[in-house]
């Protein structure tokens, strides 16, 4: 029987009709997801993640949660995330572990200060008092942290929402002074007034892990002259005056200017250059590398005369001094091995207040940091009046190009289009600048931090490379911050001295009290006295506190200290995975990296995945500005016109997720949901066969795997494969892998082959024929571990597919109210027959060829349906697969879909009545064997009941008689 199977009560079309056993289900093809889903997701979240604590026998697995910014809505990017975290830990509790999961969420920090102060309109924000922007930013985070958790559990995440860890809290505040406390005691932490990145749009500094790198900015290239003292000049045997010729591209560090830098062993030359100019010749004399001469000599006017006066190497400049004339002062030429000879002029200009390099070599010869910039980004008056107040990246350049030119010392200026860093959330340029800050000395600790990576698993496996590059390129991290809106620093200064306090009595009693009295507004709130710990008090000396504030990357870097006490594990890594975006090899993943070596001696996690980031369906990231982001309750909940924009639920977009390698940038958009949501339609037809074909299925008829038909056998037999295939996708994180092996084993073995050779003895054989159990059984099998494979990927719709099947996995004594409390595989290894499947991939093989020859008597008019057809099959009887087809001709019958197939020795095709043949070379058992199949017309007619043509004219056939006889 192969009509199409139906769920609700028609009119007969036959008076058989009611014998037969046509699949019933409440499941719905029809998903309906957007409403139906809610009827499921609380017993899939968080009542399941209680019960799986308290009944899960396996071991503990932790996926500690990156916390996201409590700074706004959640986004597309959020959704993949948190749905690939879900993923993870679904698997894992149907794995039998105890999944542990505590979000967590990013509380502290300038984007949220910033978000706060943009609420007030008509007061002077710059006129708040500490703690009054510390309770606007508070009550915003509270709230974005409320809205995010709403939008997190309505797409079906499952994890400890009642309890997550805020970054914000006192305890968590508290456990990240611990941290502190810890590096500072092995000596990791140190304050130095040397150049950090700073940016004049958020007046504070940054870490590297804060910037993006414009490739578009434009600045002033220059060429400047350095005028050297006579008595250097005298020392090159010049005649008359000579400049060093500098390069750069911050103009605005040249007031700055303490040095120039040469490389001892590349060659400088002395030249006389004379350029024609409307005033005349202008001859002077440059000391510039020689490599660069040709390039100086093209930037004058035409005709221009370059002559080499003396050649020397780099360490004969060394000693000689010039007139830093922006600056005031005399400086030193220096000897560095960091300058190149194939840019600039092979000479550099040292700026020790605005640059590692230039620091570093300061304070190897003694020479002083030096920074004459404000904040604000601007000249202080240090720069002198004619600079003081200006911007440097502005008018400030302007006004420098202005001084040197007026000076004579601008040779050359033009504009350059290079990659230049730029503060990350205000999306505007930043500047080097020394100022006192605290610093984190990675020197050593970094070596520790690539030697545990080692022993990392990374997914993907290039990840490793980057985020060793990225610690591996780093000797520092500036942990201190100029805002209020944060962890203090718990340092005290003496108010005589200003050394600072930080002991580990002054830190802990700090702690104490964060963690006692409210948290880090005590830093605020509290007098300084009391933050002075009883150890220091009453030795004549005044304490005040320090205004610095942590880097947010310390504070979610110390995010593992939090499951100290949540980990049953207290050696090693205690999360399982980490999981975010490619961002964060040099974020979260770095700094939680550094601070547990430093602490603990290890990583703080044993895997570490990575994921790529959101673009449209066109590849373009999404962006406000383009106009091509997307919210995920749009798509969950549907738009106005929900014909333009259907509410497609939330499986649907985690369904997205899980097909897409998330290794690599994933793309969504309108093609991208209509292409799944055939996935899923799919998907229910599959899974409402299979329920309407178990109603009433008990255990007591269950056919024993030995007894099965063996094309049910076969069945379980790719099934077993399936599982297996899909194990290893999902304990390797390749989601998509996995949902790649559902569709292959939707469509091919489940949807094009078996369901289609079921249907007849499903439904035209009697309730207790041991064929119809036979399939019954198989196809029990296969809902389970079908569903389970789905389960962690579309959990709402395996969940409601559980609704149904309830009752028989009831009835079969298992009492279980959710897919989740499932096994994830239900498969038997002894499923696993090679020598079956060997077999039945010959038959399909033949099948193939077969169901050419019936196509080509379909398009002849012969038959319509297959069940018109009768086979003759010829071949070599001896051969292997001879005996296979001769031995299970109806095994045949039933995959070719025809009323009869007759196998016959090859040799009796001569003799073989007309009918519509093909003939091919079939490959089976390491053999080509040569098969020709004849198709006709059945000469039999069309059972009434079954419509396999198997009766007489007007008679029910031999088995749908027996069957109607047993139902009186």
């Amino acid at each position: 029987m192969h009509s199409s199977d139906t769920t609700s009560a028609t009119k007969p079309k036959s008076p058989y009709a009611h014998t037969l056993r046509l699949p019933q289900t409440g499941f719905p093809l029809r998903a309906d997801a957007a409403r139906r889903e809610k009827q499921f997701r609380d017993r899939c979240t968080d009542a399941l993640y209680e019960w799986q604590l308290k009944n899960n026998t396996g071991p503990q697995f932790i996926l500690h949660d990156g916390p996201p910014y409590a700074n706004g809505d959640l986004h597309i990017g959020h959704f993949m995330n948190k749905v690939l975290k879900d993923m993870i830990n679904r698997y894992q509790v149907m794995q039998g572990k105890r999944v542990t999961y505590i979000p967590g969420f990013d509380g502290h920090g300038l984007p949220i200060e910033q978000k706060a102060l943009a609420t007030l309109k008509d007061r002077d924000r710059d006129s708040l008092d500490p703690m009054e922007i510390r309770r606007l930013a508070r009550s915003f985070a509270l709230k974005a942290v409320a809205n995010q958790t709403k939008g997190f559990r309505e797409y079906g995440v499952m994890g400890d929402w009642a309890n997550p860890y805020l970054t914000l809290d006192p305890e968590y505040e508290a456990s990240q002074l611990e941290v502190f406390k810890e590096m500072v005691l092995r000596g990791y932490i140190y304050r130095q007034n040397k150049p950090v990145y700073w940016s004049p749009s958020s007046r504070t500094a940054l870490a590297e892990a804060e910037l993006e790198y414009n490739d578009e900015h434009v600045s002033t290239s220059v060429y400047v002259k350095m005028p050297l003292t006579a008595e250097s000049a005298a020392r090159l045997g010049a005649q008359g005056e000579v400049s060093a010729l500098v390069w750069t591209t911050t103009p605005w560090t040249l007031p700055a200017n303490s040095a120039i830098a040469v490389h001892p062993r590349l060659e400088y030359v002395l030249a006389a250059v004379t350029e024609s100019t409307a005033a005349g010749l202008v001859e002077g004399q440059l000391l510039v590398g020689k490599d660069r001469l040709d390039m100086i000599a093209g930037m004058g006017a035409a005709g221009t005369a370059v002559k080499v006066l003396r050649v020397f190497t780099g360490a004969d400049l060394a000693g000689l001094a010039y007139h830093s004339r922006l600056r005031g002062a005399e400086c030193p030429i220096l000897l560095a091995d960091y300058v190149a000879g194939d840019s600039g002029t092979g000479l550099v200009h040292s700026a020790p207040g605005h640059g590692k390099e230039d620091y570093e070599l300061g304070v190897a010869n003694g020479i002083d940091v030096y920074s004459p910039v404000d904040d604000f980004g601007r000249f202080s008056s240090d720069a002198g009046p004619a600079l003081a107040g200006k911007d440097v990246l502005g008018e400030g350049t302007a006004a420098v190009l202005g001084m040197l030119s007026s000076m004579g010392l601008l040779f050359h200026q033009h504009p350059v289009t290079h990659s230049y860093p730029y503060d990350w959330r205000t999306k505007k340029p930043v500047i080097q600048r020394a100022t006192p800050q605290w610093f984190a000395d990675l020197a050593d600790l970094r070596d520790s931090a690539c030697d545990a990576i080692k022993g990392v698993a990374v997914v993907p496996e290039s990840g490793r490379r980057r985020l060793r590059a990225f610690v591996s390129g780093r000797s520092e991290w500036c942990i201190s911050r100029q805002r209020v809106w944060g962890v203090p620093i718990p340092v005290l200064y003496n108010a005589r001295t200003g050394e600072p306090l930080l002991t580990e009595a002054s830190i802990k009693h700090i702690i104490d009290i964060v963690r006692t009295r409210g948290g880090s507004d005590a830093w605020w709130t509290l007098p300084v006295e009391e933050l002075v710990a009883p150890a220091y008090r009453g030795c004549g000396e005044t304490y005040v506190k320090g205004t610095d504030t942590m880097d947010v990357w310390f504070d979610s870097g110390s995010s593992w200290k939090i499951l100290e006490g949540r980990a049953e594990r207290s050696t090693g890594a205690y999360a399982d995975v980490y999981l975010e975006g490619s961002d964060q090899h040099r974020g979260w993943f770095q700094s939680s990296l550094l601070t547990s070596v430093a602490v603990r001696g290890v990583a703080p996690y044993r895997t570490l995945v990575t994921h790529g980031f959101t673009l449209d369906e066109h590849g373009r990231k999404m962006s406000k500005s383009v106009g091509n982001t997307l919210v995920p309750s749009q798509v969950i909940e549907g738009g106005r016109d929900k014909k333009k924009e259907p509410a497609y639920g939330v499986d649907l977009l985690r369904l997205v997720v899980g097909s897409t390698d998330y290794t690599h940038d994933v793309s969504f958009g309108p093609t991208v949901f209509a292409g799944c949501s055939d996935t899923i339609r799919k998907i229910r037809g599959t899974v409402r066969f299979m329920l309407g074909n178990l109603e009433g299925f008990t255990g007591a008829m269950a056919v024993p795997f030995e007894e099965m038909q063996s094309i049910d056998r076969y069945a379980l037999h790719e099934l077993y494969h399936f599982k297996q295939a899909a194990r290893a996708a999902f304990d390797g994180f390749e989601f998509f892998r996995a949902l790649q092996a559902v569709n292959n084993f939707t469509n091919v073995v489940l949807s094009a082959f078996y369901f289609d050779i079921s249907k007849d003895r499903l439904y035209a054989c009697g309730a207790d024929d041991p064929l119809r159990r036979s399939t019954q059984t198989a196809l029990y099998h296969i809902l389970i571990n079908y569903t389970t494979a789905l389960a962690p990927v579309t959990c709402h719709l395996a969940e409601e597919a559980w609704e149904f099947f309830g009752p028989t996995r009831r009835a079969l004594g298992k009492d279980t109210w959710s897919v989740f409390q499932e096994p994830w595989d239900q498969t038997d290894a002894k499923w696993d027959d090679a020598a079956l499947a060997e077999d039945w991939a010959a038959l399909r093989r033949v099948r193939g060829l077969a169901n050419r020859a019936i196509e080509t008597a379909r398009q002849a008019k012969q038959i319509g349906s297959s069940l018109e057809a009768e086979l003759d099959i010829y071949l070599p009887l001896g051969s292997r697969l001879g005996r296979l087809l001769s031995e299970n001709e109806n095994d045949l019958r039933q995959v070719c879909i025809t009323s009869r197939a007759r196998v016959h020795d090859a040799s009796d095709a001569r003799q073989a009545p007309g009918g519509y043949a093909e003939s091919d070379s079939v490959a089976a058992f390491g053999a080509e064997t040569a098969v020709r199949v004849v198709c006709r017309r059945s000469p039999l007619h069309k059972c009434p009941r079954c419509w396999n043509f198997h009766a007489a004219e007007g008679c029910l056939c031999l088995r749908c008689s027996h069957v109607t006889a047993a139902l009186g």
